[in-house]
């Protein structure tokens, strides 16, 4: 149970004292009868919500694990499981004990696996997994995340920052210094799990929530593993190499497509080369032309996490209601299916979608360029939220933003197109995207919160103060994290090229909302000549699915690759 400091102590007391006074007709009465003040269940529920100012993006949490030894070997051994162990876990200086902790990931969590160098892998706690209805200051569950293919350990960061300044209700997130039993695991960002204490702070319990989900989007491969025999070796695209190359989401500049946060593996038995496909993984062309690509990707848009409408029957759309985060019934599900049948056809969008949310969702996610989401033919890593049959979408997992998922160059990245910003797929694919800014009113208010993102969080500097302030906050855990997938001279070079890398971001939106560079992928096909020119980034040193530089202790970046550098833009 949670020992009583004084701040539960004196969140106790407030509920204790709100629900006496709640039962006496719902208000509080002051000794003048005639000045009454309405409680609400929201005010009262909102009370119980301390974990949310334990969760502070300007400090670094600590997580102090302790657990029986052979439990969390037996645990790391068997990570592909999934299996809760039980341990005591103290937040902040906050103890709670009988918890359950296990590895979480699909595809990062299977690269791990088949390392043999390595059990850095992401966890999720769930505080009531032994202990009915316990939780942290009002919190069920927290993940703690590893950030895996991520060489300056800010993307997921920095993305859900954003994601808050332009204010979308991204989940609350933190770094985490980790030990284990008294030893120093690792440097982790903690993040606020989507779940029941999330619907509370942000919706006051209200609504339904999905994380919408395909087999082939849950591991690259199916089921979180990859293929036996993959070795994790990948070669750059071909072209890789300083120069210009077509913008993301044309045919086949894309990497090769992937699971929920990792990275792809090659064939067995080869060396170090994709099969013929001209030095370019196979993929959907944004013409809409099958590129051979795994076999059976466009067709996880039957399933429901493209959120097209196909018809009305509920088993039509069982990645996202075999992924309820809450107790959904047949009549919830009929309302998302109808919100999904106006939203196909245009029909009184403000009723079923909330559009404002929603415009505000894809700006964001437009800016800092993840592509392992919604908006590629991964159509993952989101969630969906419906409230009396009115849908929005939630922002999850950005550990490859910034490009580091099927990106061909820094160019590509700075450049992707804000009027088409998909990858690998048309944009009718994605109806909760194309059919909002098909509406001229939302691709201008669209427009302006991308406006306000440039001019509010980089044109002012913002974006690189929070990156001197949040690396110099970071350095010296950075420096002796035990089990980081990359050294701390990787991490310093990462965070240069993350500061070059988004200052060109902005200036091409710029650009792109002015006019004078094109904004979808057409035109910058027919022309890439005021494009700018972003070949002295170095994508590569920022980490990304295909892996890193020399990695920590041999590892090599990411696990699951070569140790060797990879000739890539700027790549020494």
């Amino acid at each position: 149970m949670i020992k009583k400091t004084h701040r539960v102590i004196c969140l106790l007391l407030v509920l204790t004292v709100g629900w006496m006074l709640a039962g006496c007709s719902n208000s509080l009465e002051t000794s003048d009868s005639a000045s009454t003040e309405v409680v609400s269940d929201s005010e009262i529920r909102n009370v119980s919500l301390g974990y949310a100012e334990e969760i502070d993006k300007t400090q670094i949490m600590t997580f102090a694990i302790s657990v029986d030894e052979t439990e969390w070997q037996t645990m790391l051994d068997n990570a592909a499981d999934k299996e809760y162990i039980p341990a005591d876990i103290t937040i902040n200086g906050t103890t709670i004990e009988n918890v359950g902790i296990r590895p979480k990931g699909n595809s990062s969590l299977s690269a791990v696996v088949r390392d043999d160098t390595t059990d850095r892998y992401s966890f999720k706690i769930k505080f009531d997994e032994y202990v009915e209805d316990q939780t942290w200051l009002g919190l069920d569950k927290i993940v703690l995340n590893s950030n895996f293919s991520d060489a300056t350990s800010l993307k997921e960061y920095l993305s859900y920052d954003i994601m808050s300044y332009i204010g979308v209700d991204a989940p609350l997130f933190a770094f985490a210094d980790i030990s284990l039993n008294g030893e120093t695991w690792g440097f982790y960002l903690a993040v606020e799990e989507m779940d029941s204490g999330y619907r509370d702070r942000v919706f006051n319990g209200e609504g339904e929530m999905y994380k919408p989900e395909s087999e082939m989007g849950a591991g690259g491969f199916g089921g979180g593993q990859m293929p036996e025999g993959m070795n994790g070796e990948r070669p750059m695209p071909e072209g890789m190499n300083g120069e210009r190359q077509a913008p993301m989401g044309a045919a086949g500049e894309q990497g090769m497509p992937d699971g929920a946060d990792g990275a792809p593996a090659m064939p067995e038995g080869e060396e170090g080369n994709w099969p013929d496909f001209d030095g370019v993984p196979p993929m959907f062309g944004q013409d809409g032309e099958d590129r051979g690509g795994m076999g059976g990707m466009r067709g996880m848009s039957a399933n429901g996490v493209s959120l097209q409408y196909t018809d009305d029957e509920i088993d039509s759309y069982s990645a996202i209601f075999d992924n309820a985060e809450t107790k959904t019934n047949e009549e919830d599900h009929q309302r998302v299916i109808e919100a999904l049948k106006n939203l196909s056809e245009g029909n009184d969008l403000e009723t079923y979608v909330d559009v404002d949310a929603v415009l505000r969702y894809f700006a964001a996610h437009t800016v800092v360029v993840n592509l392992d989401s919604y908006v590629s033919n991964m159509g993952h890593n989101y969630y969906l939220y419906e409230n009396d049959g009115q849908i929005s979408i939630l922002p999850w997992d950005y550990n490859l933003a910034f490009g580091g998922f099927q990106a061909g160059s820094a160019s590509s990245v700075v450049n992707f197109p804000i009027d088409t910003p998909v990858s690998g797929i048309d944009m009718e694919e994605r109806p909760l995207l194309a059919k909002l800014l098909e509406v001229p009113e939302y691709l201008d208010t669209y427009h302006q919160y991308l406006q306000e993102i440039v001019d509010g969080y980089f044109a002012d500097g913002k974006f690189e103060q929070t990156i001197d302030q949040m690396s110099a906050l970071m350095d010296e855990y950075v420096k002796n994290d035990p089990t980081a997938f990359y050294t701390y001279e990787e991490f310093t070079a990462g965070v240069a090229e993350l500061k070059k890398l988004g200052v060109l971001r902005a200036e091409s939106i710029q650009g792109q909302l002015d006019g004078t560079i094109p904004s979808t992928t057409e035109a910058q096909q027919q022309d890439d000549s005021a494009l700018i020119d972003a070949s002295s980034v170095n994508l590569q040193a920022l980490g990304s699915q295909g892996g890193g530089g020399g990695g920590r202790g041999g590892q090599g970046g990411p696990p699951g690759f070569r140790n060797e550098q990879q000739s890539g833009e700027g790549a020494a």
